[in-house]
């Protein structure tokens, strides 16, 4: 647990995790936002010269932050796959043989933007595939962040990011968990995704990841 953060939302206790995650005990759930799989294979498909391994990265990721907690139920906040060239048979090995190393492991995956347009995940890989929202406790799991009449909401899409400010122009971007009144919002968990600038605003709180760690910033 070290270098993560526990906070509490709606009377749930929840973990900020370094991997870009959020552990919640009383769920023993692992949940994750944007992990854009097959991202760089869809910009491949389309003849741009983009990274190759980033879906092996992110696996490692994922697997890291599952062995860390006790966790039996994994799910995905939207935008699972990137697109429709996310299907490329290399993507799908690999998520095939990460399914195989986790077979018990109950995976929903929440619809989000992307997700419409590159079509659900393989039957195989034995994902539980939803609308939005997924109420679960005193919370409203979604992919929009849109606020729930009822329920504090966690949600993905829009890949927050803060500008850390050093001396002269000196500046480091990186991605945050951003949370509000109503709606709290976790990075893009993907290593090949952009991300939108946030700021300290009264009334916000947000907690910055880098180097496997989570620290708060300051209001």
């Amino acid at each position: 647990m070290s270098g993560d953060q526990v906070i509490t939302l709606a009377g749930e206790q929840l973990v900020l995790m370094g991997e870009k995650a959020i552990w919640w005990p009383e769920q023993r759930a692992l949940l994750i936002a944007d992990a854009h799989f097959g991202k760089a294979a869809a910009y491949r498909s389309l003849g741009q010269p983009v990274p190759h391994g980033t879906t092996g990265t992110n696996l490692q990721v994922l697997q890291q932050a599952l062995d860390r907690y006790p966790v039996e139920h994994l799910i995905f906040l939207g935008d699972f796959l990137h697109g429709p060239g996310s299907h490329a048979p290399g993507t799908l090995d690999q998520l095939r043989a990460w399914r195989r190393l986790n077979p018990t492991l109950r995976i929903v995956l929440i619809r989000g933007n992307h997700d419409h347009r590159a079509g659900d995940p393989p039957p195989d890989l034995a994902f539980e595939v939803v609308p939005e929202p997924l109420l679960l406790g005193n919370l409203a799991l979604q992919h929009e962040p849109h606020p729930h009449p009822e329920r504090h909401v966690l949600a993905g899409h829009v890949h927050p990011v803060f500008f850390l400010s050093g001396r002269g122009r000196q500046r480091m971007r990186l991605p945050c968990f951003h949370s509000s009144g109503q709606v709290t919002l976790l990075p893009a968990f993907g290593a090949f995704t952009g991300g939108f600038a946030v700021e300290r605003k009264p009334g916000t709180q947000l907690y910055v990841v880098g180097d496997g760690q989570v620290w708060p910033i300051a209001p």
